[in-house]
C-alpha cells in the first residue's frame, strides 16, 4: 500500500536540500488518543477535494508540534488519518475518511529516529511533491505524538521511511463517509463533479492577454462539460460550479463551436459573475488546449494552451446556444 502521495508540480530542478539547523525540535506529547475524527478532522484534505454539499469538519485546535520522539517516549502504535475516494453503489465515487492503525512498527520508529540526509554540493532532484499521510504515534499509556520524517538531501521523506510506511500491517478502526465526489450523471459524461470557473479567476487575477486568440480547429474529439456555480460562490476568489450536463461533442456541433471560437472579438468590460459556464477539453484529457465559455454573465470564453499564456475573447448568444 503506498501511503506517500505523489503531485507533480512541474519540471526537474536544481535543489541545495535542507540548510543546517532546520532539523525540528521534540513532538509535543499529547494526552490520552481519541479518534481522528477528533484529532484531526481534515487529514488528506489537502490532497483529495472536498466532497461537493458536505460539511466538512472544522478541527476545534490546531495540530500539535510536529518534532523528533522524545527518548522517554516508547511508541507501541501508529495511527495514520486520510481520505480516499471509493466508486459509489450505483455509479459515481465518494470520498471517505478513514483511521488505520498498525502495532508492528519497529522498522518505522527506526526510520524516524534518523537523521536528514545533508547534501554535500549541488544536486539535481526531481520536481515531484511528496505528501506524507497524517500519523501519530501511541505509547502503552495512551499518551501521543506527531513524529518528524527524516528527509533525504532533496526534501522528501527517507527512502527507509517511505519502506517502512508501507511495510505496516495496517488494521482499519473507523471509516465514514463524507460525501460523493463524482456523481453517476458526471462519470457517464466523463467529466468532473466538480470544477473551478476558470474565466473569473484568470479574469480577476489579471493573468490574461486581452486580445480574442486565433482559434483553429481542434484536431482531436472534444467533450463539453457544463457546470452551475452556487449563488453563494459567485464572485468569490475562485468559484467552482456542480456538473450539470455534458459528453462528447458531435463533429458538427464541434466544428461550429470552434469557427464561432476563431471568429470571435476581443472580451468587453464586465465584472458580472456568470452562473453556470461550459468547459471543453480533449477526449482523452491532453493534446490540446482548454476552453472555457461563460453561459450567461458577461458570456467571455477563454483559451489556455498546454504552454501557458491564457487569452480572452467575448463569446456570444449563437456560442451560448450551441454549447445549451
Amino acid at each position: 500500500m503506498g501511503l506517500l502521495g505523489v503531485a507533480l508540480v512541474g519540471c526537474a530542478g536544481r535543489d541545495t536540500g535542507r540548510g543546517a539547523g532546520d532539523d525540528p525540535g521534540p513532538a509535543r506529547i499529547m494526552g490520552k488518543w481519541t479518534s481522528c475524527a477528533e484529532a484531526a478532522p481534515r487529514a488528506g484534505a489537502g490532497v483529495v477535494l472536498p466532497a461537493p454539499d458536505s460539511a466538512e469538519p472544522v478541527p476545534t485546535a490546531e495540530d500539535p508540534a510536529i518534532g523528533r520522539i522524545d527518548p522517554a517516549f516508547t511508541p507501541v502504535a501508529v495511527v495514520l488519518c486520510g481520505r480516499e475516494i471509493r466508486p459509489r453503489p450505483g455509479g459515481g465515487a465518494e470520498q471517505v475518511v478513514t483511521e488505520r492503525r498498525a502495532d508492528e512498527i519497529g522498522a518505522l520508529v527506526g526510520a524516524l529516529r534518523l537523521p536528514d540526509r545533508r547534501p554535500d554540493g549541488e544536486i539535481i532532484c526531481t520536481a515531484d511533491m511528496v505528501v506524507p499521510p497524517w500519523l501519530a504515534l501511541l505509547d502503552e499509556r495512551g499518551r501521543w505524538l506527531r513524529p518528524y520524517l527524516p528527509t533525504d538531501v532533496c526534501g522528501k521523506p527517507r527512502a527507509e521511511v517511505r519502506a517502512a510506511l508501507d511495510g505496516l500491517r495496517l488494521t482499519t478502526v473507523d471509516s465514514r463517509t463524507v460525501g460523493p465526489v463524482g456523481s453517476p450523471a458526471a462519470e457517464a459524461a466523463g467529466c468532473a463533479q466538480r470544477w473551478a470557473d476558470m474565466v473569473w479567476v484568470e479574469t480577476t487575477t489579471g493573468r490574461t492577454a486581452p486580445p480574442a486568440p486565433a482559434t483553429v480547429p481542434a484536431a482531436e474529439p472534444l467533450r463539453l462539460c457544463v457546470y452551475e456555480v452556487p449563488a453563494s460562490e459567485r464572485g468569490g476568489g475562485k468559484p467552482a460550479g456542480e456538473f450539470a450536463y455534458g459528453g462528447p461533442l458531435a463533429p458538427e456541433r464541434q466544428a461550429a463551436v470552434l469557427r464561432a471560437l476563431a471568429t470571435a472579438g476581443p472580451a468587453t468590460a464586465c465584472v458580472t459573475a456568470a452562473s453556470r459556464f461550459a468547459v471543453l477539453r480533449p477526449l482523452g484529457g491532453t493534446g490540446g488546449p482548454d476552453r472555457y465559455v461563460e453561459l450567461d454573465g458577461c458570456r467571455r470564453f477563454l483559451v489556455v494552451p498546454p504552454t501557458g499564456g491564457a487569452q480572452l475573447g467575448q463569446g456570444d448568444a449563437t456560442l451560448v446556444e450551441l454549447l445549451s
